[in-house]
């Protein structure tokens, strides 16, 4: 009886660790497609402002717009996408980057990406804001290098707060993406992270916000 009772107990165990398995699963699935559609709108939206971003940079040199419009309108978008990288980087934190994030984020690098040929005409025009692309790898195993990442990273959040006028781009460089390739190519970029300041500078040492701001910045 003993033994039956000993039996009894343990498929008991089993089926709520099966359960709980289960349910688990089911909430982690559930979690997962919500955040997943919510990143999908937020690039949806981003992508909307893309292209209208791109039109009035198009308007702008067509018929002269002035330069603060061109500002105006690129920081804004540039912020945008910024902070919802920000929650896609949340995400990521919280463990929960399935393919489908991955992708979303990809798609993301390529809005930054198509934002920062966008601006290459305007930045020569324009002098009133200054452009920061950060290049850094998104699937590197390098210790070291992702310490140094997270410098980085906290280095130019701390450079935006100081100084808003500023179009700051962090791009994934692994993603495969030809169009960056061929920029990062174009500006010899040889070893990441890089810091490219107003398409002009490319750094691979970083000291501090203020650093930058003194010494690249205009």
């Amino acid at each position: 009886m003993v033994l039956k009772s000993r039996k009894h107990v343990f498929w008991e165990a089993l089926f709520v660790t099966i359960l709980v398995f289960a349910v688990g699963l089911f909430l982690g699935m559930m979690i997962e497609t919500n955040n997943s559609n919510k990143i999908s709108q937020m690039y949806l939206k981003s992508e909307i402002g893309l292209v209208d971003g791109m039109a009035i940079t198009i308007l702008s040199e067509d018929f002269n717009y002035d330069c603060e419009v061109i500002k105006k309108n690129n920081i804004k978008f540039a912020d945008r996408i910024y902070e919802e990288a920000i929650v896609l980087e949340d995400y990521e934190n919280a463990g929960i980057l399935t393919d489908n994030l991955k992708f979303l984020h990809k798609k993301y690098d390529l809005l930054r990406t198509l934002l920062w040929m966008s601006n290459q005409d305007s930045l020569q025009r324009c002098e009133n804001y200054d452009l920061v692309v950060y290049l850094y790898e998104y699937d590197t195993e390098d210790n070291e290098k992702k310490a140094t990442q997270n410098v980085w990273s906290k280095i130019l959040y701390d450079l935006k707060v100081e100084n808003p006028d500023i179009l700051l781009l962090p791009i994934a460089s692994d993603q495969n993406l030809t169009s960056l390739d061929f920029l990062a190519e174009q500006y010899v970029v040889e070893d990441y992270p890089a810091l490219i300041v107003n398409n002009e500078y490319v750094l691979y040492d970083l000291e501090s916000a203020s650093w930058i701001k003194e010494n690249f910045l205009r």
